[in-house]
């Protein structure tokens, strides 16, 4: 690897008048590490214009320090900056700034997860030596018997071939940036500082960075960087269940569940979500590769084994930073002490780590919604299928949920989780819209009439307020309550943050979506919409970032979302292709399957953009319901405003959940001064709402 780095360096000294520098990753263990803080040495670094990985057998592997910290980091990076991932170069062609440089045959495994990570072809320059089969190994500078490479590489030539690579790479941007310059000629006018600015980010864009490692030995999944971490800061891992029945598994998340509920009430510790450190369970990661990624200084674990009506829990406090424990506690308790050993646990973890607790906070903490053991049992049956989502799931939540109201008609919690269950199967469509909001908002009444500072129960009642009533003081007042009673509470930033979308107050909606993703850093859900919030900002830079770290959390997730937002926004920008692309991977779930891989981009040749957007139209009328929301978007994309209106008009004959965010969509400024469009948006009480400039 020396050798190869010492040949390039030279050949880009013949090959460039300017200065290139050059960072080399030496070794395996440490991620071009400079200082202690490996991410902190990492920073600058990866703030470089082309990035060389060595693709070995071992490269792709997403447990590998060097694939997911620097390989991912780079890409996530530069995806966002002021260049883009990929160049158009001066011949016309586009390429990546990553140049892998290939020194063996790869499996098709590892081509696929490099080609969907990096979205395109895996285009290398290889440094392969082949003679024959059996042989896969990489091309020597000296090689002894050069003439018998089956490959026909010859070294000299591959090292050209990467210097020329890097500066076309480098030449387009230069020109691109002159270009910038040119452009706002006028605004540099004005301020002349931008100029400097500009030049300042050129040359310190001026790097290539060779990320030469072939095993990494750290495993830090990471794309999304939590914020700083807090001294008063815990995750509590998913607990180990130790009874020899699986179907005991509600219990134990139950536990850990409330624990988190408790600690949340303490208004001096940072506490991360429940959602974002079930990704851990089971994993192989250290204490203190957990506690950086999330953020926090301290980690929870424990197990849990419940047989009859006996329980024994066992929790232990770790430092993160030291690895030493602060805290532990076995308890071999009866089933009805568990609400008091869950209390004690809380309480132990923030006098361990000096929070400050209020006489309020304390007697919060100490407090039980149910004395019933049976009820409470049920109820945890209830959550952790409600956890899981999906319409089978939902059904079975709703079953338990009532059963434990059954026991105890006075569990408030119960009821806020049957109106949280009712309200998302009418949210998805698997219960009639109005039928399920109706029985959500009487459930959700019936448990603030037991208890008027449940959260959970302003929260959905807010919801029902926002997406169904259209009543927005009141979801306002309802959501803003919720949030005031549980700032941890990660459900009611996220649905205050939809309504101020909705209202147009970006600035409140931003501030909100941050501060669910800093509980809950890795719930997806929470990513798409701040895509989608950037999008209406007009900030697509930051809205193609938050698409890319909702691909990286949820392939799946994102299929229907943050492919839609790049198709969106590649449209806007004109970059048909990278549109095309996006486009392709939306509709590979899409309900009507296209078994031709070629057909989007047929159809793009044949007629273009206008012609791709007609075919989508036609694509959405076929099926059974077609959404007029999705038809009004893609008519108006086309220019035709009436249609547009017309299949406005038309989905408030039976309104979907999300038709209120027409108010601050992006894609419908245009269409602001249209009678028909402001009659709509005055129809659901918005007139007094407007989007900001």
């Amino acid at each position: 690897m020396s050798e190869f780095v010492e040949s390039l360096t030279t050949e880009l000294e013949s090959t460039f008048k300017d200065e290139i520098s050059v960072y080399f990753d030496i070794n395996p263990h440490d991620g071009l590490l400079e200082t202690h803080d490996v991410d902190e040495s990492l920073k600058e670094k990866l703030k470089c214009l082309v990035f060389i990985p060595i693709i070995s057998r071992t490269y792709c592997d997403p447990k590998s320090f060097a694939w997911e910290h620097e390989f991912k980091a780079f890409i996530a990076q530069a995806s966002r900056d002021q260049f883009g991932l990929k160049v158009k170069l001066p011949n016309g062609n586009v390429a990546s700034r990553v140049l892998p440089v290939r020194i063996h045959d790869l499996d098709d495994a590892d081509m696929r997860l490099f080609e969907e990570v990096t979205g395109g072809k895996m285009r290398t320059s290889d440094f392969m030596f082949s003679t024959t089969t059996g042989v896969n190994r990489p091309l020597k500078a000296d090689e002894d018997h050069p003439y018998d490479n089956l490959n026909k590489t010859y070294y000299r030539d591959q090292i050209n071939k990467v210097a020329l690579a890097i500066k076309e790479i480098i030449t387009a941007l230069k020109n691109e940036s002159q270009h910038t310059e040119k452009a706002s000629k006028q605004d540099l006018a004005v301020n002349p500082a931008s100029q400097k600015k500009m030049r300042t980010k050129i040359i310190a864009g001026s790097l290539i960075l060779l990320a030469l490692i072939i095993v990494g030995l750290f495993i830090v999944p990471k794309l999304i960087k939590p914020s700083e971490t807090l001294e008063k800061s815990v995750a509590v891992l998913p607990f180990d269940n130790l009874s020899n029945e699986p179907e005991q598994e509600y219990f134990t998340d139950g536990v850990v569940e409330a624990i988190l509920d408790h600690l949340y009430k303490v208004g001096d510790l940072k506490v991360i979500s429940r959602t974002s450190t079930k990704r851990y369970k089971n994993t192989k990661l250290s204490t203190k590769e957990i506690a950086r990624e999330l953020g926090v200084s301290s980690i929870l674990e424990g197990s849990v084994q419940k047989i009859g009506n006996n329980v024994r829990i066992t929790t232990q406090l770790i430092d993160a930073k030291t690895d030493t424990h602060l805290w532990s506690e076995i308890y071999d308790k009866d089933i009805s002490d568990i609400f008091l050993i869950q209390s004690e646990v809380a309480q132990n973890v923030a006098m361990e780590l000096k929070a400050k607790l209020t006489s309020e906070e304390k007697e919060q903490i100490g407090r039980n919604y149910t004395n019933n053991t049976e009820a409470y049992n049920l109820y945890l049956q209830g959550r952790y299928f409600w956890y899981r989502r999906t319409k089978e799931d939902l059904a079975r939540s709703v079953e338990y949920f009532e059963k434990a109201i059954s026991i105890d008609p006075e569990y408030a919690l119960a009821y806020a989780g049957l109106a949280d269950a009712y309200f998302i199967q009418a949210y998805w469509g698997w219960l009639p819209w109005d039928e399920g909001t109706a029985k959500s908002k009487e459930l959700s009444i019936k448990a603030l009439n037991i208890d008027k500072n449940l959260s959970e129960a302003h929260t959905v009642l807010g919801a029902i307020f926002n997406y169904k009533e259209w009543k927005w003081e009141e979801a306002r007042k309802e959501l803003q309550l919720a949030v005031d009673l549980n700032p941890k509470y990660v459900t009611a930033h996220h649905y205050y943050s939809e309504l101020l979308d909705i209202l147009g107050e970006n600035d409140k909606a931003r501030s909100h979506i941050n501060l669910a993703l800093e509980i809950d850093p890795f719930l997806p859900v929470l990513h798409a919409l701040s895509a989608g919030y950037y999008y209406n900002e007009g900030k697509f830079k930051e809205s193609l970032g938050e698409c890319l770290a909702l691909k990286e959390l949820d392939p799946e997730y994102a299929n229907g979302s943050a492919y839609w937002t790049e198709f969106f926004i590649y449209t806007k920008q004109k970059e048909d292709l990278k549109a095309i692309e996006a486009l392709q991977k939306a509709l590979d779930v899409d309900t009507l399957h296209i078994e031709n891989a070629n057909f989007i981009s047929d159809i793009y040749g044949k007629d273009g953009m206008n012609g791709l957007l007609k075919w989508l139209i036609e694509h959405e009328f076929n099926k059974s319901q077609p959404s007029y929301l999705a038809l009004a978007r893609r008519f108006n994309m086309l220019g035709e405003k009436d249609k547009a209106l017309d299949c406005l008009e038309k989905a408030f004959e039976n309104p979907p959940p999300g038709i209120a965010r027409i108010n601050n969509n992006l894609d419908y400024d245009n269409l602001r001064s249209e009678p028909r469009f402001q009659e709509l948006i005055k129809k659901m009480g918005l007139s007094e709402y407007h989007k900001p400039d």
